[in-house]
């Protein structure tokens, strides 16, 4: 067993189920009370992204930039140059979906603590559609250079991830849920930025998961432990810097990974890993996640099931890799 604090209910029908936002509210209104250099900005979406926490208990720091997510980080670019710590909040579809220059020139190009936190992303915005179902997220912001990425797995971490990354002096990106998810960790597992962790010790295959997959594929190892397949399952909230060290240990004693992302395949943490594993341990990997789609409209359950993205599902795919047939 691994010695990550796991939820003890996390395969129960009562697991406590939070959206992730509510953790980024909660650790953002802490930082705040911590650091009086905190502020917060937001595009018209105060409630729906939580930082009507901070918003509420520091209001002569809090901004409403209204629909002008382009003015949202060039404003907080500003103020981060003037020596505050700018916090700013939209959707992901919106932010980075709409200001990804404004964010690269004013924000990374500076080397400005400016945080982008991307709430609403991946399929789970369900009835919302493709339009809001932001899924490019993750390799926009990767490929940014001096840009950190997180996709906290739940709300727990969430919280610790806001604290983190409002004293790390650096651009940084928050990808965060919408829907209720289950919490999978507790207030005693370690969060740090630039580590993965181990959460089920395995050896016949590495899965790998950011976000809210990481869950799902710790559903996917249950599964496939009752067929006689050890799994191996690796939580990796920071995407960038990516934890080499540990997922390379993981892949040399497993032989062979799948991650898995509430995202697009192309460029994410599948295609951060491909790319350290092409470079330095060629071994075989199967990506999953949203294969070049859109997405569409539906309930969150009913779209990641479509999507081939819930645990029963992912448990499917890593049988067909391994290539071993199960009654």
């Amino acid at each position: 067993m691994s010695d990550y604090a796991l939820n003890p209910d996390l395969y129960s029908d009562d697991v406590v189920r939070e959206p992730i936002r509510a953790g980024f509210g909660r650790g953002l209104r802490d930082a705040g009370a911590r650091d009086e250099r905190i502020v917060a900005l937001c595009a018209d979406l105060t409630e729906s992204t939580q930082m009507s926490l901070f918003q509420e208990e520091f209001p002569d720091r809090f901004i409403e930039v209204g629909v002008a997510e382009q003015n949202l980080v060039t404003v907080a670019a500003g103020m981060a140059r003037a020596g505050k710590i700018p916090f700013t909040s939209s959707y992901a579809a919106f932010s980075p979906g709409r200001n990804w220059e404004q964010i690269k020139t004013t924000a990374a190009l500076n080397d400005q603590p400016v945080k982008v936190v991307g709430s609403h992303a991946g399929l789970n915005v369900g009835p919302d559609g493709a339009t809001h179902q932001m899924l490019e997220d993750i390799s926009l912001m990767r490929v940014m250079p001096n840009m950190v990425v997180i996709a906290p797995g739940d709300s727990v971490e969430a919280e610790k991830a806001t604290i983190a990354i409002a004293a790390n002096g650096k651009p940084s990106y928050l990808r965060l849920a919408r829907d209720k998810t289950p919490v999978f960790s507790t207030e005693d597992s370690p969060f740090e930025i630039g580590r993965a962790y181990v959460l089920r010790q395995g050896t016949d295959v590495t899965l790998a998961g950011t976000g809210t997959q990481t869950y799902e594929l710790l559903v996917a190892a249950k599964i496939l432990a009752e067929e006689g397949v050890d799994a191996e399952v690796l939580h990796v909230p920071t995407i960038k810097p990516l934890d080499a060290d540990t997922i390379l240990a993981s892949v040399r004693k497993t032989g062979r990974i799948v991650t898995a992302e509430e995202a697009q395949r192309a460029g994410g943490l599948g295609g951060a890993v491909a790319e350290l594993l092409g470079e330095r341990l060629p071994r075989p990997i199967v990506r999953l996640g949203v294969d070049d789609r859109y997405g569409e409209s539906g309930t969150p359950a009913e779209v990641l099931d479509a999507y081939r993205l819930t645990g029963r599902h992912l448990a499917d795919s890593v049988r067909s890799f391994l290539g071993r047939e199960f009654d």
